[in-house]
């Protein structure tokens, strides 16, 4: 049996698969905004799968965040109260045994390259589009966390081709101006359309007005530049797009048509589909950190 863990910034959820990938239970918690709450949490979530299902399993976690290969230390994680946690070696003590812990998107990606929108594809750019933007990488099925692991930190390069109007792009939590999470985050789209202090951008789609049309519009510019970025470096057969704003179904036709002239190429054959395992990607790949 296998047990995926995904620690969200508002939830914990874990599944447990058995030998031929299906869930066989799932449960999910509110997160505890603190690094002790969160141990404490997942051990009471392993420990209570075990228990009704009698039998004991690998644990996989997912994190909004990476492990540093200098330091073991969690870094990068929006959840800012698990930075500078030893999470692997906190969490193996407390679970008694190896965990096995990679960033949410790696996750998300392996989830979708497994059995999700991208089975088959030889090579998957996993993109997270929510309160945050990452993506994760995999490769012929292997994921690909890089030297530094920070494979796919996409989302913390500046907007390709800004326009003088966006340029230098707003001040990001990392440090940085002008980052694509702060174009195409959930909450950067909602105060494009609503102004400063909007956060929710699912209501979006439906309206008619010109703020919230207009907003959409300059959204999915700016993600198909984000985008042909993307391929022109790594030149993915899929793209798979999971998180919040991955539902507005405008995206998969609009994306196509805008991404080619970016693109450094006569042809763009890279296909865009939303993640088949919405938002349960993510736990499916922790689980499946473990082969």
């Amino acid at each position: 049996m296998r047990i995926g863990v995904d620690l969200g910034g508002s939830k914990i959820e874990v599944v447990a698969l058995d030998a031929a990938g299906h869930a066989r239970l799932r449960q999910r918690v509110a997160t505890p905004p603190s690094y002790p709450g969160v141990i404490a949490a997942i051990r009471a979530l392993v420990d209570g799968v075990e228990a009704e299902l009698g039998a004991r399993g690998t644990v996989g976690v997912g994190i909004p965040g990476s492990l540093s290969p200098a330091t073991g230390l969690v870094r990068g994680a929006n959840s800012t109260w698990l930075n500078g946690g030893r999470l692997d070696v906190d969490l193996a003590e407390a679970l008694g045994r190896e965990v096995r812990i990679s960033n949410d998107a790696n996750c998300l990606a392996l989830s979708e390259a497994a059995d999700g929108a991208a089975e088959g594809a030889g090579s998957v750019f996993a993109v997270i589009l929510g309160t945050g933007v990452g993506a994760g990488v995999v490769i012929q099925g292997r994921l690909l966390e890089g030297a530094n692991r920070i494979a796919g930190e996409w989302g913390h390069n500046p907007l390709p081709w800004m326009t003088a109007e966006e340029h230098p792009g707003p001040r990001c939590w990392c440090g940085q101006r002008g980052c694509i999470e702060t174009f195409l985050c959930g909450p950067a789209l909602a105060a494009d359309a609503d102004g400063p202090g909007a956060r929710d951008a699912s209501g979006l789609p439906a309206r008619t007005d010109a703020a919230a049309r207009d907003a959409l519009a300059r959204h999915t510019d700016r993600l198909a530049r984000a985008l042909a970025h993307v391929v022109n470096l790594l030149d993915p057969e899929v793209i798979v797009l999971g998180g919040g704003l991955s539902n507005m179904a405008h995206l998969y036709a609009e994306l196509p048509r805008l991404m080619p002239r970016h693109v450094f190429s006569d042809v763009v054959r890279t296909r865009i589909l939303r993640a088949a395992h919405g938002d349960s990607s993510g736990v499916f790949g922790a689980a499946r950190l473990w082969p």
